[in-house]
């Protein structure tokens, strides 16, 4: 795989961190339970921090790092606050749409991990694949919850 091979691939993932900071920030900004808000905006600064320590590596690559999300990120927040709105912003509406978030998420690191990457990049790209599990399965855990409270 050569150098611009691997950038491209890690701005992508670029975007998808920023796609899940900027939809978990959203989130918390109208989740009306306090503990959700919490852990809305944790999950968005570890999709901010991931980002971050992608980033350096497309500039150790030779690359320019993306600092932005995608288009698509962008529809989904669009989406998200637009559910939001006729949903009148319910708690299990945001976690339904984080799960779904992370759903992308999910497919975009796995799709990055079937590709030859340097072992110091696949290494990190590993790594944070497991936060996104955990946050994924988070997201599933609470939505279930918020489920079980409204029926």
């Amino acid at each position: 795989m050569d150098r611009k091979d691997v950038v491209d691939t890690l701005n992508r993932l670029i975007e998808t961190s920023k796609d899940g900071e900027y939809g978990f920030r959203s989130s918390a900004e109208h989740a009306r339970d306090a503990q959700l808000q919490r852990i809305f905006l944790a999950r968005a600064d570890e999709c901010r921090l991931g980002a971050a320590e992608l980033q350096t590596m497309v500039v150790q690559y030779g690359g320019t790092a993306e600092d932005g999300g995608s288009a698509t990120g962008a529809m989904h927040r669009g989406w998200v606050a637009v559910k939001g709105t006729l949903a009148g912003y319910s708690d299990l509406a945001m976690l339904e749409e984080c799960e779904r978030g992370e759903d992308t998420a999910m497919e975009r690191y796995r799709s990055a991990l079937v590709e030859d990457l340097p072992s110091d990049v696949r290494i990190v790209v590993e790594r944070q694949f497991e936060g996104v599990k955990r946050n994924h399965a988070q997201m599933r855990m609470l939505r279930d919850e918020a489920r079980a409270r409204t029926a």
